[in-house]
């Protein structure tokens, strides 16, 4: 059992035709139900982080899919507010509920009846020298590869400081285990359980490189250093930034975590990966 929320955020994907109308019977029904909707809006909106942390919001409730969640742990993570997905997207690897399921589960969570699961986070700085110009905190990934050039980069690693593998390949993907079962997978990566702390690195095409992954302890630093200078880096999938030969990218474990308001046992988590690997519902068969 967890503590009763009393004081709820509601953010929904403006992009799908009736999220909006749901997202308002959602909130009618908490307030109904003695509850305080003090932020309700799409999660797209610029001013969604602030309104949800001067609101002092206790929980947000995301209708999307997983880009939604993806956007709503970086919204809450620096104020660790955990976060309740209702599935209206294609995949829903990080959404334990689907869309027509809410009215089933909202009662428990009023009273206090879930678990909160913590998955780690990694936070990744851009160098060139000794300059910093620029860190991100990561949910799924930090992808350093080519930018619109089609060829390798030359790219070295290191962890904690000695000298890890040299790539020539189309990228290197620092995941979480959140991120393990994203980009990383597809790129021939392990799936890691949610819940430990674990860094998994995973070449993208490598030619002539080490192409297994590699699992790395929660307290590694990882340096990707780049040689080529058309190369890029993405977090999360966001657009990309250019990055120079020379630079390097530093990985490591965040100080934030992502909070998941979870029903169902940790084994939920493997009954959805094993419906998934048999039917994937983003390539659906007519």
């Amino acid at each position: 059992m967890e503590k009763k929320i009393s004081n709820f955020g509601i953010a929904f994907n403006e992009q799908i035709s009736d999220v909006a109308e749901i997202s308002s019977e959602i909130s009618a029904y908490l307030i109904k139900a003695g509850a305080q909707v003090s932020v309700f809006g799409a999660i797209q909106e610029e001013k969604i982080r602030r309104d949800i942390l001067e609101s002092k919001s206790e929980a947000l409730i995301v209708l999307g899919g997983d880009g939604s969640m993806l956007r709503a742990c970086h919204l809450c993570s620096s104020a660790q507010i955990p976060i309740i997905g209702i599935n209206f997207g294609t995949m829903g690897f990080l959404i334990e509920l689907q869309r027509n399921e809410w009215k089933q589960y909202f009662p428990r969570l009023l009273n206090g009846d879930y678990r909160i699961e913590k998955r780690m986070m990694l936070q990744a700085e851009h160098f060139r020298g000794e300059k910093s110009l620029g860190c991100w905190q990561v949910v799924n990934e930090v992808v350093v590869c080519r930018g619109q050039i089609v060829r390798p980069v030359r790219l070295t690693t290191e962890v904690d400081g000695y000298p890890m593998a040299s790539y020539v390949a189309d990228g290197i993907i620092a995941a979480t285990p959140t991120g393990s079962t994203a980009y990383a997978l597809a790129a021939g990566g392990a799936i890691l359980p949610p819940d430990i702390r674990n860094i998994i690195i995973v070449p993208i095409a490598p030619h002539l490189s080490p192409d297994q992954a590699i699992v790395l302890s929660e307290g590694a630093q990882v340096t990707i250093r780049v040689h080529s200078s058309y190369a890029v880096f993405s977090i999360d999938g966001h657009p990309p930034v250019n990055i120079d030969g020379g630079d390097h990218v530093r990985v490591g474990a965040s100080s934030d975590n992502s909070l998941f308001i979870r029903f169902h046992d940790p084994g939920f988590f493997y009954r959805t990966l094993n419906r998934y690997l048999e039917n994937n519902p983003s390539f659906p068969i007519s």
